[in-house]
């Protein structure tokens, strides 16, 4: 307890205000907070090398405020990535016995980490009571599903995995929109790049705003990014749709954005009852024809905001929302930003 009194306040008392900086920190390294950084074979690279860097700038910044480890979750230390980069890790969960502060799971790109060691499993479930922060970016929330540590939270991971995060582990409430979400002390984020975000985010909560601002700043990146991963999470399954009478209603309701349409009328076009419509439509998209439309018209708004000269309002007309104030309302909905706030930050050459 008085260790985790002086931690806190340590990171409460501004870095700036301090006199004899290097001296001092050496002089409390007790108190130095440890990041724990876990990777199995094919994790990648960027999963855990991205939260990294964070925090090995708010170390050259700050003084050793942080001590990171990379730590294996496999019996071996030498972990070879998904990229092929081989890494020769500090410890593996078995002889790793630092206290952790933060524990960070990095994903895997292709094969879900299903087949983690019980043996590690049971080591993250024995921690994670000790442990002031859980985090997980991309897949790694399926090593923290399957030791338990998401059942009854809110939880994500990249967009297109939440569908089968939900499916394996019914207990836990997945949103397949945020760059990463909190709910106690446990963090899951996006996908890859998403680890910056949350580890920007991790060291605002220790450093305050300014201090992030400033890391954020020197990595070149947003310390809060516009939008979330919905806006990643594109029409590109459609095509791959086996059933023509829904893959037709898609066509026609990507080729005929600007007109309104109800489910009725598009059940009748593919020659089917509205309600077998809609029911067949679900199965096949694993999204309402009503859900399906809006999300065509904002992906349509946001290839129109980034890459044509076109106002607003004919942005909004022409995608189907009938008037800008319609639009911005969605765009606030999707991805918590405005229009104009979306084409500023996302805009290609104009």
């Amino acid at each position: 307890m008085l260790r985790n009194i002086f931690s806190n306040w340590l990171f409460v008392f501004p870095i700036s205000h301090l006199c004899f900086r290097e001296t001092y920190f050496q002089s409390v390294a007790f108190f130095v907070k440890h990041i724990a950084l876990l990777i199995t074979h094919n994790s990648t690279l960027l999963d855990f090398a991205g939260p990294l860097e964070v925090f090995t700038k708010a170390i050259d910044k700050a003084g050793p405020v942080y001590q990171t480890h990379i730590v294996s979750l496999e019996e071996t230390n030498q972990i070879r990535t998904s990229s092929g980069m081989h890494i020769t890790c500090e410890h593996n969960y078995a002889t790793f016995h630092q206290s952790i502060d933060t524990l960070i799971i990095a994903g895997l790109p292709k094969d879900l980490p299903t087949n983690i060691h019980p043996a590690a499993i049971a080591w993250i479930q024995q921690q994670a009571p000790q442990i002031r922060r859980i985090c997980s970016v991309c897949s790694g929330a399926f090593i923290l599903a399957e030791a338990g540590l998401l059942n009854g939270k809110k939880a994500t991971t990249h967009w297109s995995l939440c569908e089968r995060l939900a499916a394996a582990y019914p207990a836990i409430s997945v949103d397949v929109a945020p760059i990463f979400v909190r709910d106690g002390n446990v963090y899951t984020s996006a996908g890859i790049t998403t680890g910056m975000d949350l580890a920007l985010a991790l060291l605002e909560e220790d450093m305050g705003k300014r201090f992030a601002l400033e890391i954020a700043r020197q990595m070149v990146l947003f310390l809060k990014r516009p939008g979330n991963q919905a806006q990643y999470s594109t029409v590109l399954a459609a095509q791959a749709i086996d059933h023509a009478p829904v893959r037709e209603a898609v066509d026609w309701i990507m080729e005929n954005l600007q007109t309104e349409i109800t489910v009725e009328e598009l059940a009748e076009k593919v020659l089917m009852s509205p309600r077998n419509f809609a029911r067949v439509f679900v199965k096949e998209m694993n999204i309402t024809p009503v859900k399906f439309m809006e999300k065509m018209r904002v992906e349509a708004a946001c290839r129109s905001l980034t890459e044509q000269h076109l106002t607003q309002e004919e942005i909004a007309v022409a995608c189907g929302f009938k008037n800008g104030e319609n639009m911005r309302r969605v765009f606030l909905k999707v991805f918590d930003v405005t229009p104009s706030e979306y084409r500023k930050r996302f805009q290609t050459a104009l």
